[in-house]
């Protein structure tokens, strides 16, 4: 994959979790005490993967050359450590 649909795929990826984050934000603010505590604290989670997504993304966008694939590594990392964070946060939600 080139540097640029490597950035696309990772784009559009972040752009799912985040429409995903953006109702759980929803039904988190309507949930009751003890349920709120837990997806705060999974959103949390999910947000600080997030920034180190996003900066792993934003390192790929300004390499240039060969270098960006040395970042990939870095935020092929990052992406797994998010897709963890969001297969958690999911299963809490939906155990709603």
């Amino acid at each position: 994959m080139d540097r640029n649909a490597y950035i696309e795929n990772l784009k559009s990826q972040l752009d799912k979790w985040n429409a995903e984050v953006t109702k759980w934000e929803s039904q988190a603010s309507k949930a009751q005490a003890g349920m709120r505590a837990e997806y705060e604290k999974q959103l949390t989670a999910i947000k600080q993967h997030q920034r180190e997504a996003m900066e792993q993304l934003r390192k790929v966008q300004a390499s240039s050359g060969d270098a960006w694939m040395e970042l990939q590594r870095g935020a092929d990392e990052a992406w797994a450590r998010m897709r963890k964070a969001f297969e958690n946060a999911s299963a809490s939600f939906k155990r709603k």
